[in-house]
């Protein structure tokens, strides 16, 4: 399995077979990243209504869009071309700073045989029934920028409740992202050892089951776009 970072919230996942799913598309013009020029089978998004988020009609082919919170909504669980997923509603954070806080989904994927979590654009501490909806994942994608997202204290809640196996940072400020109301991703290691830490210095990483780390790690990736 592959896993790239563009920026912000969206990666795309590709599977052994060439299976390719994209996370919460961004709207290249308010957050600064560049536009997503890769193709996806699936397109999760968070909610429909988070510029940042949701943009699944700028990403090019015919992909199937799954809306988090719909599903959230409707069950809580779809196979999407074989991929399962699953859902649990979110919030915004309550003390949201600009605006009301909108509901969106914190999602949940299996790719050949690993059990990925996104955090979606939840901005308060997790419940217990969301804490149990991540358990066993082996790979967390994770908000580690600060308010309007979740704080990093509670951040590190989940983690060392959930205990992934590998951890991903996303939604944190960058050169390229334009919003200036989020952390540097130090602000999120201040948390770490810094042997638990790995820079690959590239924008994708290949990893396979029996490649995951026995405990959690984290690792910084380079965002794409």
């Amino acid at each position: 399995m592959k896993i790239k970072w563009y920026g912000h919230a969206a990666f795309r996942i590709t599977s052994d077979s060439g299976r390719a799913i994209i996370t919460d598309p961004y709207t290249p013009a308010t957050s600064g990243y560049e536009p997503i020029n890769e193709t996806a089978d699936i397109v999760i998004i968070s909610s429909d209504n988070d510029s940042y988020h949701c943009r699944a009609d700028l990403i090019p082919g015919d992909p199937i869009v799954v809306n988090a919170l719909a599903l959230a909504n409707d069950g809580g669980y779809s196979v999407v071309r074989n991929i399962p997923i699953q859902a649990i509603q979110a919030m915004e954070a309550l003390n949201h700073r600009e605006h009301d806080p909108d509901q969106n989904g914190l999602y949940r994927l299996e790719v050949d045989g690993i059990h990925i979590g996104h955090m979606g654009d939840v901005g308060n501490p997790l419940t217990e029934d969301q804490l149990r909806f991540y358990a066993g994942i082996d790979i967390l994608l994770a908000l580690a920028g600060g308010h309007p997202t979740i704080a990093l204290d509670d951040l590190k809640t989940v983690i060392d409740r959930v205990q992934p196996r590998l951890v991903i940072p996303m939604h944190f400020r960058t050169l390229r992202y334009r919003p200036r109301n989020t952390f540097w991703i130090q602000s999120f290691l201040n948390y770490f050892a810094p042997e638990g830490v790995d820079f690959p210095c590239t924008t994708e990483i290949e990893i396979s089951k029996d490649q995951l780390p026995p405990k959690t790690r984290i690792m910084v990736l380079t965002h794409a776009c």
